[in-house]
């Protein structure tokens, strides 16, 4: 009775999530950053020293592309290894997260925080919304902790300390962007809607795959 509910309340959730970023969405075009993504900018920076600069910045490095990829493909590299063909594939598909949010943020072309409103750390280039770098996070360590919770054949010692890392990764990456000076608050919420979105098609086209394989096997 409880499995046939949860796909129920996951499609109310999507449909939240998808109105949600429809929302954000609308609003970055109508107005200007607003009061409470300036106050909520100013109230992480205001703990800044050099320390905290240094591990906000550490948190953001997976999200650069020259390092996105290398870790995407030696992740996806060691699923292979390891026999698992179908994961290997779909890790190397959270790559495509980074393709979506570009072309969002060509249209929507929200411009990034300034310095003359917050203390900006890290110049950026690309346009403000959404947050590219929280919505890798979100479907590259989410889908991590979704194969981490499949693959009940893998040791513990394995599956526990990847999950508790990728969740770690996934919160702390928020802030890191904010504190950076790089996005906005909406910016950031954006990013996790988008990618919540997307990590839930992966998901989903991960188990329609599945099940047509074991559906062969039979």
């Amino acid at each position: 009775m409880i499995e046939n509910k949860r796909p129920k309340y996951l499609r109310y959730l999507l449909f939240i999530s998808a109105i949600g970023f429809l929302g954000l969405t609308a609003m970055v075009v109508i107005y200007p950053p607003t009061e409470i993504d300036k106050w909520f900018s100013l109230a992480i920076q205001e703990h800044s020293c050099p320390l905290f600069d240094g591990f906000m910045f550490a948190v953001s490095m997976v999200g650069y592309m020259h390092i996105t990829i290398p870790v995407v493909l030696c992740t996806a590299l060691i699923f292979l290894l390891c026999g698992y063909r179908r994961e290997a594939l779909f890790t190397a598909l959270t790559l495509c997260s980074g393709l979506i949010s570009s072309v969002v943020k060509y249209f929507v072309n929200r411009p990034r925080p300034t310095s003359d409103l917050v203390r900006v750390i890290e110049i950026t280039r690309q346009q403000s919304f959404p947050s590219g770098h929280v919505m890798f996070y979100t479907v590259f360590f989410g889908m991590l902790i979704y194969l981490m919770y499949r693959l009940k054949q893998l040791p513990g010692a394995i599956r526990l300390p990847v999950s508790i890392l990728s969740a770690s990764m996934i919160i702390l990456i928020s802030i890191s962007r904010i504190y950076l000076g790089a996005h906005w608050l909406t910016d950031v919420l954006a990013g996790y809607l988008l990618g919540f979105l997307f990590l839930n098609l992966l998901i989903w086209l991960y188990r329609q795959n599945e099940q047509r394989t074991l559906l062969n096997i039979k």
